[in-house]
């Protein structure tokens, strides 16, 4: 019989592209979380069945079966919409990780987890590349309800021997990403306008959602009640600016590029992740991010849906 897995949040970017990769692996994927799509669009990215419905332990209850495997990619996905509305972002991150680590505990004890946290956990870092065992400073809700939500797994795997592990996640991109800077910067270029904030020095690693997700699925192997936790970059930097010269150049429009100078607290100046931990597990990214960004604009020129 084919192994079962749940990926919540399965309507999303990272969610859908999970759901694909663990049903060509053979898993029988059940997705759980927000959003209306036809039983013909979930089919496609490899769920046999969806619920949309919010993350809570009722929700969580109605599944057929008890999943061999969680990814929990549930959860608010915007450091912006955290700002503007705390609450409600702690009920998206928080409360819907505390029902899956309740489900655990009660009902799938024997179930591995593998929780998608994000590099915000980390704040304005003191130095880089940043390792797993850096301090933890987040400047945003999103990024403390990041942080609690990976407190809340360690506590749970420590106390009651569920098998977790936790990959904080850099800037993910690839083709369908329709939000962020990528999207905003294809958009404004394609279109004329491009003053952008900041200075364009700002520098982050750029992690394509495929290599994101094959991380993502390793983790499943290593989740244990030691709480695996794995940052999830490339360890090689971009600029702003560098990003948004390559998306003018693959576009092919010459566009000058503006900044306005101005950056918000909240946004720290730097992030490059350390990927030692995820290479001693076997993985290596694959997509450079100059071809996987020009790979991306191609996309978006394309009108592709």
């Amino acid at each position: 019989m084919a192994k079962s897995a749940l990926v919540t949040g399965a309507y999303g970017f990272i969610g859908r592209h999970v759901a694909r990769e663990l049903s060509s692996k053979g898993f029988r994927v059940s997705g759980l979380g927000h959003g209306k799509w036809r039983a013909e669009q979930w089919r496609s990215w490899g769920l046999a069945d969806w619920t949309e419905s919010d993350v809570t332990l009722g929700a969580l209850l109605t599944q057929a079966s008890v999943p061999d495997v969680i990814v929990h990619c549930a959860g608010s996905g915007s450091v912006g919409h955290s700002v503007t509305r705390p609450y409600d972002d702690f009920l998206r991150t928080v409360a819907t990780t505390s029902a899956v680590l309740e489900f655990m505990r009660l009902y799938a004890p024997e179930s591995a987890l593998v929780y998608p946290s994000s590099a915000a956990v980390y704040g304005h870092a003191g130095k880089l590349p940043i390792a797993e065992t850096d301090p933890l400073r987040p400047t945003s809700p999103y990024g403390a309800h990041k942080q609690v939500s990976e407190q809340l797994c360690a506590s749970h795997a420590s106390y009651y021997g569920i098998k977790v592990a936790i990959v904080r996640l850099f800037s993910v991109y690839g083709p369908g990403l329709r939000k962020q800077l990528l999207w905003d910067a294809c958009s404004r270029i394609s279109k004329g306008g491009a003053e952008f904030s900041g200075t364009g020095k700002e520098t982050r690693d750029w992690l394509h959602v495929d290599d994101a997700v094959g991380l993502l699925i390793l983790a499943l192997d290593n989740a244990s009640k030691e709480c695996l936790v794995v940052n999830g970059g490339t360890g090689q930097a971009a600029t702003v600016a560098q990003v948004l010269g390559e998306i003018r150049s693959a576009l092919e429009v010459s566009t000058p590029l503006a900044f306005n100078g101005q950056v918000r607290p909240m946004d720290p100046l730097a992030y490059v992740a350390d990927i030692t931990r995820a290479r001693a597990l076997g993985w290596n990214p694959a997509v450079q991010w100059r071809d996987g960004v020009r790979d991306y604009a191609g996309w978006f020129a394309s009108g592709v849906t």
